[in-house]
């Protein structure tokens, strides 16, 4: 096993390298070094084994060290290391991703356009539903609605879709034609009101929007499943039906952002099916491969694809790498396996209401407000005061992941609150321990807060 010098390794680090979302100036010369991984576990320079309850930044749904999946990418690096797919141009990895992926989706979907990354693919879902509409002779559509604190990517188009204000702040200004509406974050926004009916209040500030807007300039819709980087933000029951119905009744596409919820998250392929929503696009990365290599894309439904293909001529966009061969190689083996172990029937079965039982626990702790969860997503509400679910003043999420990390834990922190999502091949014994982890943490920040002895 390779040694390495620690100290060093973090001078060069503050000397020579940018992080992404990091103020690098804090950060200084104390980076943490992960050095190599295991199933559920990383472990850094210095030998210190932490569970990886985020499974990366959630897309190592196989868990580390997957033979299969260097394998695969050895043998097909060995092959063909690297071709293009523009200009007429194609090979056998692309293709039977493809033809897999398209298997997996709904039945109304039967295209993929390969990108590198979850950013790409809703860069270029922009691109798509701007041009779908152009074909149907309604260019003055081109406006795309998002929901405030929805994650896209951070990328122009992608930090545009998304409806996070630091991001737009530092960002200066976006993307035109793109407009938010209400998030369905019932604990933040809705508690005085009866969750179901908050759903319908949140999915029908979308119909406002298209008529304060003008249907006629109105392009599309765009949300996650479930709100990632928002918080593990999980809508009512109400909100996904009702706000399908507008999109139907309006005559706009649904995109649904399965970047974090596709591949097995929720204990489903999809987000989406869990949901029952029929989406026209469906931006696609993370779980893809596990996270092995970069690889995303968008899936595409009928109406959208057929008529890109007929009348669409060519289509001006695409990247270097999509459906790198490689990266291609590795996804199909990566959904090969899902498929084998039955990994996703078990988290629809069995880990996801083992962790929702034992993730529930936890909310009997003074510093929780709530704990919720679907599938292998869960969420901790950080408060003050547990009879009026007051917030504490910013910071104290922050304290808290970096007390996970002294306690063995990679949890992350939305503002005040604490999020997971572990790989899907975590098992009800780590369940245990990740759920011991996570208290472990809450304890130590209580201490110093002065609310537990």
């Amino acid at each position: 096993m390779q040694q390495h010098d620690t100290q060093e390794l973090r001078q060069q680090d503050s000397r020579h390298h940018l992080h992404p979302f990091t103020d690098t100036k804090e950060l200084g010369d104390n980076s943490r070094i992960i050095t190599r991984a295991e199933g559920i576990y990383i472990y850094d320079s210095e030998g210190n084994r932490i569970l990886d309850a985020m499974a990366g930044l959630w897309c190592v749904n196989l868990g580390y060290g997957r033979q299969e999946l260097v394998d695969a990418a050895q043998q097909q690096m060995q092959e063909l290391p690297y071709y293009n797919n523009f200009f007429k141009t194609a090979h056998p990895p692309a293709i039977k991703l493809a033809k897999k992926l398209t298997e997996l989706a709904p039945e109304h979907i039967n295209h993929v356009f390969f990108t590198g990354s979850g950013s790409e693919s809703n860069d270029t879902v922009v691109r798509m539903v701007r041009r779908y509409w152009q074909l149907k002779g309604q260019p003055e559509k081109t406006v795309i609605i998002g929901r405030r604190n929805g994650y896209h990517g951070s990328t122009v188009a992608g930090a545009s879709l998304g409806g996070m204000a630091p991001m737009h702040e530092q960002g200066g200004p976006m993307l035109p034609d793109i407009e938010h509406i209400a998030q369905p974050y019932w604990f933040g926004e809705g508690r005085e009101m009866d969750p179901q009916e908050f759903g319908l209040l949140a999915a029908r500030s979308l119909e406002q929007k298209i008529k304060t807007l003008g249907v006629e300039r109105v392009a599309a819709f765009i949300a996650e499943p479930v709100q990632g980087a928002g918080g593990v933000i999980i809508p009512p029951e109400s909100y996904w039906p009702e706000i399908q119905r507008i999109c139907d009744h309006y005559g706009i596409l649904l995109i649904a952002d399965e970047v974090i919820c596709g591949f097995g998250r929720v204990g489903q392929w999809f987000g989406s099916q869990h949901f029952n929503i029929k989406p026209d696009l469906m931006p696609i990365a993370k779980g893809l491969s596990s996270g092995y290599l970069p690889i995303g894309g968008v899936l595409v439904g009928d109406r959208v694809a057929d008529l890109l293909i007929e009348q669409g001529g060519e289509f001006y966009h695409g990247f270097t790498y999509s459906g790198h061969p490689a990266c291609a190689a590795v996804a199909l083996r990566n959904l090969e396996l899902l498929e084998q172990e039955g990994v996703i029937d078990r988290v629809r079965d069995v880990t996801g209401p083992y962790f929702a039982r034992q993730w529930a626990t936890l909310a009997s702790h003074p510093l929780v407000g709530e704990a919720r969860s679907l599938g292998l997503l869960g969420a901790l509400e950080l408060v003050a005061d547990k009879g009026t679910m007051a917030r504490f003043a910013p910071g104290i999420g922050s304290q808290c992941r970096d007390n996970c990390f002294q306690s063995g834990i990679v949890m992350r922190s939305v503002g005040e609150t604490m999020v997971v999502s572990p790989p899907l091949v975590i098992t009800e014994a780590e369940i245990d321990q990740l759920v011991t982890l996570a208290r472990r943490s809450l304890d130590l920040t209580a201490r110093q807060l002065g609310i537990m002895d």
